[in-house]
């Protein structure tokens, strides 16, 4: 047996699915080699870029033969594309960053729920629908970015903290219009509810070093510069500028340090990048056997090393840069809240002036 196959059957996913119909499905493509049976095709509607889910996709592809057709595209466009496309849609699985972007899915009755052993024991209940409509298959954490010549790390705490007077024109962060803030606020609002959470807003705002603009690398960007002392971003816009070989960007990095919050607390704001099968999936075995297939530890290894995210799984090895990174405590919060909130979470900034 090769050392390809080896590793393979030792992951669950495989162990899990050694019976009925995914013997012929998974083991025989391995066992005689790539595309041997051509288990048919599922097509996916991803809104991460292509080069950050085609090699995963190939992966299946490669141990199964079912080919993948994919469409990449921005959340709410693909979202909007299947609400127009309805029963005739050719999606069989949604791909997206975000929970608040898999939940508008699931309400707009996109997303179907399904059973699956294999899902249900990889995925921790935190990170998957209760409904099981959608699951998140990588981590992202909502972290600090600051610069150590001007702010030591023994004077961050936690996100409640960045009211403080101290913090008065400090803190750079994108706008709310944004889902990765929609989401933050949406924490807030489970953890404090909604009238704590909108003084905590108008608290942030008031420290703002400029009126929100860019993308989280701009506000990165703007901490290096010198144009603020604190940047709240995505673990992996720092990763990626990390892994940069660009001159500019590691320069960029010489002035900055990374900070999870809250870890003497409930732990750093964490989101998912998931996916669900679609509610009119015309290939819906193939579909299931995909999201279980990114479930598996190879798959959600791939899945988070190309994005410097995190698995969801403790037992998944994560990317040399992300480990560089250290353990962090993450928020236990069932990230479905996050979803729930959203819409409170967009009028709150709007109440609060974080535009």
């Amino acid at each position: 047996m090769s050392s390809v196959l080896k590793s393979v059957y030792r992951d669950s996913f495989f162990r899990l699915v050694l019976h009925g119909f995914l013997v012929n499905l998974l083991v025989m493509p391995l066992l005689l080699g790539p595309n041997v049976l051509q288990a048919g095709e599922v097509n996916v509607y991803s809104g991460r870029k292509e080069a950050l889910i085609r090699p995963v996709l190939d992966r299946f592809t490669e141990y199964t033969g079912i080919a993948v057709n994919l469409v990449s595209g921005k959340a709410g466009q693909l979202r909007e594309r299947l609400l127009v496309e309805g029963r005739n849609t050719p999606a069989d699985v949604l791909i997206t960053a975000d929970v608040a972007n898999l939940y508008q899915a699931m309400v707009a009755g996109l997303l179907q729920p399904i059973e699956s052993e294999v899902l249900e024991k990889r995925i921790p209940v935190t990170y998957r629908d209760p409904g099981k409509y959608w699951f998140g298959f990588s981590l992202r954490a909502r972290v600090f970015v600051y610069a150590p010549d001007r702010t030591g790390s023994e004077e961050l705490s936690t996100y409640e903290d960045l009211t403080a007077l101290k913090w008065r024109n400090r803190i750079v962060v994108r706008s709310s219009s944004n889902v990765y803030n929609q989401s933050l606020i949406a924490s807030m609002i489970a953890v404090h509810g909604v009238d704590a959470a909108e003084l905590w807003a108008r608290g942030l705002v008031q420290n703002f070093a400029r009126s929100p603009k860019g993308g989280d690398t701009d506000q990165i960007r703007a901490v290096a510069a010198g144009e603020a002392d604190i940047a709240i971003v995505n673990s992996y816009y720092y990763g990626r500028l990390v892994a940069s070989l660009k001159k500019s960007d590691k320069e960029v990095v010489k002035r900055i340090a990374l900070f999870f919050p809250n870890q003497d607390g409930r732990g750093t704001h964490v989101n998912v990048s998931g996916a669900g099968v679609t509610a009119y999936a015309k290939n819906r075995t193939e579909a299931i056997l995909l999201l279980e297939f990114l479930a598996s530890s190879e798959g959600q290894r791939l899945f988070a090393e190309l994005n410097h995210e995190f698995p969801v799984s403790k037992d998944v090895e994560q990317s040399p840069i992300v480990f560089s990174w250290g353990p962090f405590k993450a928020d236990q919060l069932n990230l479905a809240l996050l979803g729930e909130h959203n819409g409170d979470a967009i009028r709150l900034a709007d109440r609060a002036g974080w535009r």
